[in-house]
């Protein structure tokens, strides 16, 4: 399940409502997401990806530089080991800022996850991911680079998603 995201203010009503969503195996499966044009709706695609265990799908909303396939297949592994066993997620975001710098915009992102594996057991994280947009205008060779991920920072917690989400996310 994703969280749809939503305005600061919205946090107390989300966070009252979080725990009657999660127990709804009717939104276990939001269907087929893959939504590229916020950092917001970036991010929950990547967790829609996840929880649907199409992690190649979820691998592509990061860019990658590397060319040698070996290496590139060596990064994967690790990267879908991470993901094999999580079943559901539940994301809250905060408000996402952004800014320019030399033909490419910079987000920030504030996140909540609720992880859930096999087992049932839940595993809680809070961090800020860093997404980037080269100015499509500048893009005059393929291929083309969509909003992506840049990195994620995020620090296993504790507790109700709207008490793990930042606020803010750091410079």
């Amino acid at each position: 399940m994703i969280e749809k995201p939503v305005a600061t203010m919205s946090r107390f009503l989300i966070a009252t409502t979080l725990s009657v969503l999660a127990a709804s195996t009717a939104l276990a499966d939001d269907g087929y997401i893959d939504d590229r044009s916020t950092a917001t709706s970036t991010i929950t695609s990547f967790y829609n990806a996840i929880a649907r265990n199409e992690l190649t799908r979820a691998w592509s909303y990061y860019q990658h530089e590397e060319t040698d396939p070996a290496e590139i297949k060596a990064k994967f592994d690790e990267f879908a080991k991470g993901y094999a066993e999580t079943k559901t997620v539940t994301v809250l975001t905060g408000e996402e800022t952004s800014e320019g710098a030399a033909g490419s915009i910079y987000y920030k992102l504030p996140v909540a996850i609720d992880a859930v594996n096999a087992k049932g057991e839940h595993t809680q994280f809070g961090g800020c991911y860093t997404l980037k947009l080269v100015q499509p205008a500048n893009q005059a060779e393929p291929p083309f680079r969509p909003l992506h991920i840049e990195e994620g920072h995020l620090e296993p917690a504790k507790g109700e998603l709207s008490a793990i989400l930042p606020l803010t996310c750091p410079d």
